[in-house]
């Protein structure tokens, strides 16, 4: 600055051109002249000033140099020297340093490496640092939020130690390490690692490979040489962009370091797997159960000698048969009851397009009806002697779906089979229990938030799904239509669960939920599975075996029996409904084309006078069994369903990889 001005205009050389200023005639003449030189000596500085902005308002790492040491018992120190530089923008009071230390292994499982601070520097002296837990690691802090850092380049030296980092393969060990990490919001001048092994390797049995770039690219802008102590060095040969950053990967023979024991492997396993090892002990816990319970009171009794029976038990209806072989109630009970009531002359069957109307009778005298079938007809019909099986009447169809259930189970639930139900309650509240636990272990709040959702929705799921396995399994016996309707029902809750799950794993372990869903299904099949005949139940199975054994026999085979009863067409008709309660109406049915081919040939025709419709033709009265034992009961499911409730509309590493990073 030139001293006689009294504007401190001007920093360098070219001020000393300046006079100072003299009260004299000559001043005026002067005056265009200083101020000629005032104002190119200003444009200077100013063409100065801005073209010294940009460098000195970029903050930027000027140098990231990694040494990392690997131990013999596979442990690993590692020292980085990060030389900044400081403007007070986003660099104010230091620097931090992120690093994962929770990852997943190929089987989906938890994987939690060592991570200890050694020492950190700035400059050269120590400096104050704190450390604070992240979603998939640490956060080391360096710096103290009460001192502010002046522009500038500092230089801070992090050393720390970690563990479990390294690959052991067949034929080598090796470090996948992510040197800079690719979180940077600044560009990285020149990066740096220098790997020291143990031992003293041959430089010609190290492998070096690295990548550079944003994560999961693979670039290859990098030196890296192995010196002859054995130590591998890398160097970026470009800067790096702010999000990019450093990858190494050096290989070495098996024997420099020491692969953990199997043991304090599976130790760590344990110990990062914490809601997996709780649920398998939980699912451990409840199958145990399970299996004592269905030991003491679940296995069935063993059949008897099983031999054809030419007439059903006695006192039973087609639906007790029916329900009693199951131990359970469906809609081809409901079919089963309705077309018995028909053959004895209690209703009619008429089709109506692509479904049925029902019409009571009233036949004199009256046959003698079971306790169910009574219950069914007077419910069916109460109010109206007619109703079509059509989604209007479907609150009357429900009423007499559930007076029907009631009276079978009060007539034969306990006596010919036992639920053994209140012996699964223990099971699922310890189910229960394990979701609890799994829920206050969970390692965050939208954790457990998602896994209590999808747990709950893990039963309703595991629910529908039982239920369309079970009309697939069932088609033959009631159709098609209810087993894609099941299905279809079943997708979108399908879908919602698989959705659930992608969330869910962003917290807990996949095989956490498949734990949590074998729970699920372990209860709902053990439900099924805990049904036991009793022994009067047994013998009564023993016999419904034998009538099936006569209804289901083929044709060709008939020569075997021993006197059985004469095929008849009322013989056909009074045993259809028990074929069908036993699921072999059709073979039951084929067994008699010759007996209605022949009255057709004599010029006689014959026809259920219990049905009206086109189903019914005397050279297939399989088919018409079919629309009995299939569309029927598929009508009846129909009908009785909600409306809406069901669907109708049809060599890889790269950037960013590894160990290291942040």
């Amino acid at each position: 600055m030139c001293r006689s001005d009294p504007f401190p205009t001007c920093w360098w050389p070219a001020c000393s051109g300046f006079a100072p200023p003299i009260i004299s005639r000559s001043k005026i003449m002067q005056q265009p002249l200083a101020n000629s030189s005032r104002v190119r000596c200003l444009a200077g500085l100013l063409l100065m000033l801005l073209a010294s902005l940009p460098l000195a308002a970029e903050e930027r790492i000027i140098a990231f140099d990694s040494f990392i040491q690997v131990f013999p018992d596979s442990t690993m120190e590692v020292r980085e020297t990060i030389r900044v530089r400081a403007e007070g923008r986003q660099i104010r009071r230091g620097i931090y340093r992120d690093f994962p230390t929770r990852y997943r292994d190929r089987a989906g499982n938890r994987y939690r490496v060592g991570f200890e601070v050694v020492s950190v520097l700035r400059d050269g002296v120590p400096e104050t640092w704190s450390s604070e837990a992240r979603g998939n690691g640490v956060r080391v802090k360096m710096g103290r939020k009460e001192v502010s850092l002046r522009p500038g380049e500092y230089t801070y030296t992090l050393t720390y130690r970690t563990h479990r980092q390294l690959g052991f393969f067949t034929d080598h060990d090796e470090l996948y390490w992510n040197v800079t990490g690719n979180g940077w919001a600044f560009p990285i001048d020149r990066a740096s690692a220098r790997v020291a092994l143990p031992g003293a390797p041959r430089p010609a049995d190290i492998q070096v490979e690295a990548y550079t770039g944003p994560s999961g690219a693979r670039g290859q802008d990098y030196a890296a040489r192995v010196e002859a102590s054995g130590e591998a060095v890398f160097t970026t040969t470009r800067s790096l962009a702010p999000g990019e950053g450093l990858t190494i990967v050096v290989s070495w023979p098996k024997g420099l370091v020491t692969q953990p024991a199997a043991t304090e492997e599976l130790a760590w396993l344990l110990r990062d797997n914490e809601l997996l090892m709780i649920a398998l002990g939980g699912l451990g816990l409840v199958l145990g159960y399970y299996l004592l319970v269905w030991l003491r009171v679940g296995r069935d009794l063993p059949p008897g000698i099983i031999f054809p029976r030419y007439t059903p038990p006695k006192g039973d209806s087609p639906a007790a048969c029916r329900f009693i072989r199951r131990m359970g109630y469906d809609h081809k009970t409901f079919a089963a009851a309705l077309v018995n009531l028909a053959v004895k002359g209690m209703l009619e069957i008429t089709e109506r397009g692509k479904t049925f109307r029902l019409t009571r009778l009233a036949p004199w005298p009256a046959p003698s009806l079971a306790p169910g079938e009574k219950a069914l007809l007077n419910t069916l019909f109460a109010g109206s002697d007619k109703i079509d099986l059509k989604q209007k009447n479907r609150a009357r169809l429900i009423k007499a779906t559930k007076a029907h259930k009631r009276s079978l189970k009060r007539d034969y639930e306990k006596t010919s089979f036992v639920t053994n139900s209140y012996w699964l309650l223990p099971g699922v509240l310890l189910s229960v229990l394990v979701l609890v636990v799994l829920l206050l272990r969970a390692p965050s709040g939208m954790g457990r938030i998602s896994l209590a959702w999808l747990g709950f929705w893990s039963i309703g799921v595991v629910i529908l799904l039982v239920r369309a396995g079970q009309a697939w399994r069932n088609i033959k016996s009631v159709g098609v239509l209810p087993a894609i309707s099941a299905t279809l029902f079943a997708i979108p809750f399908l879908g919602g669960e698989v959705m659930g799950a992608v969330v869910l794993t962003q917290f807990v372990s996949l095989w956490v939920l498949v734990v949590i869903v074998l729970l699920m299904i372990s209860s709902v099949l053990f439900y099924e599975w805990l049904k036991a005949p009793t022994r009067a139940g047994r013998r009564l199975l023993d016999e419904l075996e034998g009538f099936r054994e006569y209804l289901d026999i083929a044709e060709k085979d008939e020569m075997n029996l021993k006197n059985p009863p004469d095929k008849t067409p009322q013989l056909f008709e009074t045993y259809l409904p028990f074929a069908m309660a036993l699921d072999v109406e059709q073979r039951w049915a084929e067994r008699f084309s010759g007996v209605f081919a022949r009255l057709a040939e004599q010029g006689q025709t014959y026809r259920p006078a219990w049905y009206h419709g086109s189903h019914w033709e005397m050279r297939d009265p399989a088919g018409f069994a079919g629309v009995l034992g299939g569309t029927v009961s598929a009508a009846i499911a129909s009908a009785s369903t909600a409306p809406g409730s069901s669907s109708g509309s049809g060599g890889g590493g790269s950037s960013g990889g590894g160990g290291g990073g942040g």
